[in-house]
């Protein structure tokens, strides 16, 4: 099983690993609201309050948007809805569902979100088993995808993903070894 967000990123990122995958809404992107494609800097300077209280309290939504807590909840209840016999699944998502679903698969309150390590441009792995999730930081390989055998399911950060993906490609027709 495969699936993406609904963004173009998650789109891109699925077509550059070869995949044909089904789109999920459940695992759309947080919902910025007002802030939606400004900078941090300029959101920082016009709302600095508000910034701050995004980022510490998981119920606050200063932008108008989707609250870090609604987020986490959303994907768990995706997570959790995964049939028994799910198996493998992909799911190719941007990096704040990625924190959502850790945030879920650990147990973690929801205002462990902004502390999570995720670094750019890794893969998380999910593994169910004895009850239980766990989790596992993959190296920043988007290639890693091609071997989740074994595991219910694998996150891939789309737009990081995708920046690797490009680069790599673009690497590929200079006859270099991307970095």
């Amino acid at each position: 099983m495969a699936v993406r967000s609904p963004s173009s990123a998650s789109a891109q990122t699925a077509a550059a690993l070869g995949l044909t995958a089904a789109v999920e809404p459940a695992l759309r992107d947080i919902d910025h609201g007002l802030w939606r494609g400004r900078t941090v800097a300029d959101v920082v300077a016009t709302d600095p309050f508000g910034y701050s209280a995004w980022l510490t309290d998981p119920d606050a939504a200063p932008h108008g948007g989707e609250t870090v807590r609604r987020l986490c909840r959303r994907a768990a209840r995706w997570l959790d809805g995964l049939p028994p016999d799910t198996g493998r699944a992909l799911a190719i998502v941007e990096p704040a569902v990625v924190r959502a679903l850790v945030v879920h698969a650990t147990c973690a309150p929801a205002r462990a979100f902004w502390r999570l390590p995720l670094p750019s441009l890794s893969t998380v792995r999910l593994t169910w088993s004895g009850g239980a999730w766990s989790v596992r930081p993959q190296p920043p390989d988007a290639s890693s995808a091609r071997g989740f055998e074994g595991h219910s399911s694998i996150l891939i950060p789309a737009p990081a993903a995708s920046r690797r993906l490009a680069a790599d490609r673009r690497a590929n027709r200079r006859g270099e070894k991307a970095a």
